[in-house]
Parts: C-alpha cells; sequence; structure tokens
C-alpha cells in the first residue's frame, strides 16, 4: 500500500503497523505497543493506525472505548489495579481500597499527581486475595502496609 507523507502523523505508530505488517486483524496488538511505546494513544496515533491499516477510526474508536486497558490520555506515574472480584472482597480488598484512596488522596478509577488506583476483577489470584497488580506485576494477600512497600519498591525501580 502507499503512503503519502501527509497521512503519518506518528512516525512511531506506523513503524509499529508495518512491524505487523499493516494487517487489521492485528489491530488489539498494534493499539498495546503503540501505548506501550508512548504510554497512551494520541489522536495522531489513531489516525496513523486507521490509515495504515485502512480501516475506519470510528472502528478503531470502538475498540479503544470498549476495552479499558487502553488510555487515551498521559497516565500516572504509578498504576495500582485492585482486584475487586468476590473472592478478593471476601478477605478485605474494599477496606484496602478505602485505606489506598485515602493514603494517595484520589478515588478508585481515578489519579493523583503520582498515582492512579483502577479496579479489576480477577487477576487469577484468588486463593491469594486480596489481589495487586502493579507494572504488570502480580502480588497477593496484600494489606495496606504490604501494598505501601510494594508501590515505593516500584518507584525505586524507576529512578
Amino acid at each position: 500500500m502507499a503512503t503519502l507523507l501527509n497521512t503519518i502523523e506518528d512516525a512511531k505508530a506506523r513503524d509499529i503497523c508495518r512491524e505487523h505488517g499493516d494487517r487489521p486483524d492485528e489491530l488489539l496488538e498494534i493499539l498495546h505497543s503503540v501505548q506501550e511505546a508512548q504510554g497512551y494513544l494520541t489522536d495522531g496515533a489513531l489516525r496513523t493506525i486507521a490509515h495504515a491499516l485502512n480501516i475506519s477510526r470510528a472502528e478503531i474508536h470502538g475498540v479503544v472505548s470498549f476495552y479499558h486497558d487502553y488510555k487515551r490520555e498521559k497516565g500516572a506515574a504509578q498504576t495500582i489495579k485492585i482486584c475487586r472480584a468476590e473472592a478478593c472482597q471476601a478477605v478485605g480488598a474494599n477496606d484496602l481500597i478505602s485505606e489506598a484512596e485515602k493514603h494517595f488522596k484520589t478515588q478508585l478509577d481515578g489519579k493523583s499527581a503520582g498515582v492512579a488506583l483502577e479496579a479489576t476483577y480477577c487477576l487469577g489470584n484468588c486463593a491469594l486475595g486480596p489481589a495487586v497488580m502493579i507494572d504488570g506485576e502480580l502480588y497477593g494477600r496484600v494489606d495496606m502496609k504490604r501494598l505501601l512497600s510494594i508501590s515505593d519498591n516500584h518507584k525505586g525501580r524507576e529512578a
């Protein structure tokens, strides 16, 4: 497919599309790769992907808005996902969420200057609830003291 120079708004997104052979059936993987590379999905990246894959921007918008893991704006420095499935609730996830909201001065599914708290439903660690995921790493039997320790440990890795 010939590409006009004025249709490339996001060179990184264009490169990722090429790596996936400009295949529309690889849209989810492409979106994940672009978000991983840039932190979130910009309008320019979505327009570039739509053009490269020869699909409508409306189709891409539908996919991005359906899946909660896709972000349309720059996120917090750290995202903490807390499981709210029944097994985790039964062993204190709701108390953990309340304490985390107070400590980080944000609400669940909101973000403060440095931390975003997100609800998730089943991290596959039901026997070890409450379960938490930070930077793609899963932790079980998390209470507030352990959450703060894990969070600080992950912040230290970035420095």
